[in-house]
This record gives structure tokens, C-alpha cells and sequence, in this order.
């Protein structure tokens, strides 16, 4: 007895020498000693799709922000339940007759969520209106926006953040990201610079109040005037001399009204006159289309997780809110097809608090579990939009929010992940290939730091260089 006892001993050494100490969760959990993790949270899951296996996993259900790995849930439900095909419409339509070259009756801009449609587009429109022959417009511009509801931003955002165009006041009939830029250029030292606006067909109310100065100093402060709910630019401060012109962009809060306003002077510029105001209401169900512009979600969806463009997340949630409730679509109606898809891959939405599409605001509660679980459901389940969703991401030391991180191998050009930045929050989740040729899935997210998010940044990225150089 006591020979069998020793050669079972002998032969469980053998075994457990031949397997490498330092495993990727030990190598992690190395990482977790760090003074820097006394102080906030961590969580971590990761998961290896070729194996099936799990690799690690600390606080997987713990509670957290997403901030912009919002977005991963947004996307995956659009290209689930929308589709990659779903189109962005721009609708211009008319009632009333056209009677030789002149339009009797209104002309109607129907948005549709294109969060891309820019000034270009809305002069190819117009064009194709001229060519049909509309020389002028006794009616009126309307913006008919009835296909979402009133609330222009998101729950939980916060006020301070206005007037950065990372917080658009939303609507269907965006332009140009709901935004005006504003170029600012020195002159002579003493004299006021230049002021100029991007697109340059129409000029915002604005004030000059800034210097042009010696040198290539420049403290210029561009605003616009929020704290009375107006769309007045403020130029004000310094702008040195030798400084380069400056480009700002500016969100508007009258975004229905500065559409109508371009709508118009667009016209204008292609030699369509317009008699009546400028004002929104809802098309009859009769109207008669003149011209659309369509857009693909494939196409959108590639600017709004490479960029993280917030307004694109948030016209993709109220696009899946209206394609199944119809006008009036909010955020909550789109938060209500994301929670489908959470069932679906497995999981209890009640066990999650979403509010928004973009993941701006500071209510929304997730699980670094819910993120991998609809990673890994994608790829085995949805191979074509796996895909998809896996060419939309940034691509680590190579585009988007990750061109600036992972400079260098394992993780340079191969690393796939959505990144997500709010006060006190940084998160980082989706796909890379290790040493061995599998491919792995994961989502990190830490919070409730102090200070710049870099640090955080800097522990995610070698967590992902940990799991590229798995090699066994």
C-alpha cells in the first residue's frame, strides 16, 4: 500500500511540474497588487472563444458605469434587430401642387436619425430639387422631427458639460453633428482677429470680444452663450499673432431651427426663392416625396464606435425605439429592444440599469459579465455581424481611440475594442488574438479613481498584453 501511495504522489508531481506556474490570472492578479487598486475598482472578464474556456474573471457581476462600452450594447442590439442594412432617411417632401416651375404649398424636411447627414448631402438634395425643375416656393420650410419624442438630451447628463459636441441637442434632422464650427484667426497686434463659420453659408449670431497679441501666446476662449439657452457664439480672450487660425466646434441648441436656416439659404444659393417662415410641423400622411437620402447602419456604425460618436449611438438607440414603437421614439422605447437582447444571449435585464445609447450618462449600471456575454454571443452565434461589430472597433496603435495606445507587439494591430472615458471611469472591452492563434474576448472596466484616467488606461493595456502573450 504505502509503494501505490508514493507512486501517486510521484506521478501528481510530475504532472503539476510539467504545467507552467505563471498562468495569465496569475500574472493578472500581480497586476491587482498594485497600490492604484486600493483606492478604486476593478473588474475583469475574459474569455477564450477558440478553447471555450474561461481565462479570468474578478467582480464579473459587480455593478459599474460603462461609460462608452454603452456603445457596444447599442451597436450589437442594431445590428441584431435592425440590421446591417437598416437605412438613415432624410426625406425632402412637398403637398400642395407644383404648377409649372413653382411649388404651391410647403416643402417638408422629414428626419429620419442620420446622425452623419452633413451640409454636402443637404446640397446634393437641393440640387436634385433644381433639377426637377422647382424654381420657387410660395409654402413654407417645415422640419417635420415626429419621429422622436421632445427630449433632446440624455437622462442622468450632465449640465456642465454643455456647449462640448460630445453632448449634442438631439433631434432627426441633425446637420453637420448638430455643431457649427468657428474659425478664428489672427490679424494685426491690438486689432480683433477674424471670425469666420464652417459651413459658411450661414453666419451665427456671435460676438467678438477677443485681441489679437504678440508672439504665438494665445489663451482664446470660443463659447457660445448657454447660460442663457442661446446659440450667440463668443469669441473672447487672445489670439497670438504668429498663432495658427483656430478651429472650434460648438453644439447648438436650436438644431431644428439652424437646418431650416441652411435649408433655406441652400436654396437660395441654387436659385430656389421661399416665400413663407421656417417652422416645424408634421408632414401630412399624403405628402409626395421629391428626394431621400439614405445611409447604412454598416456605414454609420463604423464612425460611431471608431470615433465613440456619441450622437450617432444615441439617433441608432431612438432608430431601434421608432422601428418598433413608431413616432415619438425615446430612449427609454430603445433601451426596451437592447434588454431583449440581453435575454436572449442569456441574461436578466433587471439585473442592469440602462438609461442612454452612448453611455454619457452617469445612471447607466452594467457588469463587465453582460459585456463579454454579448461579445462571445456574436461570435459563436452571428458570425456576419460578429464581423461587423469586430471591423467597427478601434484598432489597437492603429485608428479611432486606440491609434494613441498600444504602439507595440503583441497587442499593436491586434487588439479590437471599444474604449469608454467618464469622470472617475475607464473601460476597455472586445477582442484579440494570443500567441496560440486563439481568439479571445474580454471587457475591463475600473472606477471610482482620482485624477487622470491614464493610469487606468496603462493597466488595461498590459492586461491585454498579458492575454496576447498567451502561448499554450
Amino acid at each position: 500500500m504505502k509503494k501505490i501511495i508514493i507512486f501517486l504522489l510521484t506521478f501528481s508531481t510530475v504532472i503539476f511540474s510539467q504545467t507552467d506556474p505563471f498562468t495569465a490570472g496569475d500574472d493578472i492578479d500581480l497586476l491587482l497588487k498594485d497600490d492604484f487598486f486600493q483606492e478604486c475598482q476593478l473588474a475583469v472578464d475574459a474569455y477564450d472563444l477558440t478553447a471555450k474556456e474561461i481565462i479570468y474573471r474578478h467582480n464579473k457581476k459587480l455593478l459599474m458605469r460603462p461609460a462608452s462600452n454603452m456603445k457596444i450594447l447599442t451597436t450589437s442590439t442594431a445590428l441584431y434587430f435592425l440590421g446591417p442594412d437598416y437605412t438613415f432617411k432624410t426625406i425632402i417632401a412637398h403637398d400642395g401642387e407644383i404648377d409649372d416651375s413653382v411649388l404651391v404649398g410647403n416643402l417638408y424636411f422629414i428626419g429620419g436619425f442620420d446622425p452623419d447627414f452633413t451640409s454636402e448631402d443637404l446640397d446634393t438634395m437641393i440640387m436634385q430639387l433644381r433639377d426637377e425643375g422647382i424654381a420657387r416656393i410660395e409654402g413654407n420650410l417645415y422640419g417635420d422631427v415626429s419621429k422622436m419624442d421632445s427630449l433632446y438630451w440624455g437622462n442622468g447628463w450632465m449640465w456642465d458639460d454643455d456647449p462640448a459636441t460630445d453632448f449634442p441637442y438631439m433631434t432627426p434632422l441633425t446637420i453637420n453633428d448638430a455643431a457649427v464650427k468657428v474659425v478664428t484667426k489672427s490679424t494685426t497686434v491690438g486689432e480683433k482677429p477674424e471670425v469666420s463659420f464652417i459651413p459658411d453659408l450661414l453666419k451665427p449670431n456671435f460676438i467678438n470680444n477677443a485681441v489679437t497679441v504678440k508672439g504665438d501666446s494665445s489663451d482664446l476662449a470660443v463659447t457660445r452663450d448657454w447660460l442663457h439657452n442661446s446659440d450667440k457664439i463668443i469669441v473672447r480672450d487672445s489670439i497670438g499673432v504668429d498663432d495658427e487660425p483656430d478651429t472650434t466646434s460648438i453644439n447648438l441648441i436650436n438644431t431644428n431651427q439652424y437646418f431650416l436656416k441652411l435649408a433655406r439659404a441652400t436654396l437660395k444659393k441654387h436659385g430656389i426663392a421661399v416665400q413663407g417662415k421656417c417652422d416645424t410641423s408634421t408632414a401630412p400622411d399624403d405628402v409626395e416625396i421629391l428626394v431621400e437620402r439614405e445611409r447604412p447602419f454598416s456605414e454609420v456604425i463604423v464612425n460611431l464606435n471608431k470615433t465613440s460618436d456619441n450622437l450617432s449611438a444615441e439617433m441608432t438607440l431612438r432608430a431601434l425605439g421608432y422601428q418598433f414603437n413608431g413616432k415619438g421614439a425615446s430612449a427609454k422605447k430603445g433601451v426596451k429592444v437592447i434588454d431583449s437582447l440581453i435575454t436572449i444571449v442569456g441574461l436578466n435585464p433587471k439585473d442592469y440599469r440602462l438609461v442612454d445609447g452612448s453611455g454619457v450618462s452617469h445612471y447607466n449600471l452594467v457588469t463587465v459579465e453582460l459585456l463579454n456575454e454579448i461579445l462571445k454571443y456574436f461570435y459563436f452565434e452571428k458570425e456576419d455581424l460578429y464581423q461587423i461589430l469586430y471591423d467597427s472597433f478601434p484598432i489597437g496603435g492603429v485608428d479611432g481611440t486606440l491609434k494613441g495606445r498600444m504602439k507595440e507587439a503583441p497587442t499593436f494591430e491586434n487588439v479590437h475594442a471599444k474604449t469608454g472615458t467618464l469622470s472617475a471611469v475607464s473601460s476597455l472591452a472586445g477582442y484579440l488574438t494570443a500567441k496560440n492563434g486563439h481568439m479571445i474576448s474580454f471587457s475591463i472596466n475600473t472606477q471610482s479613481f482620482v485624477g487622470s484616467a491614464r493610469t487606468a488606461r496603462d493597466f488595461q493595456d498590459k492586461i491585454c498584453e498579458i492575454l496576447a502573450n498567451i502561448d499554450e
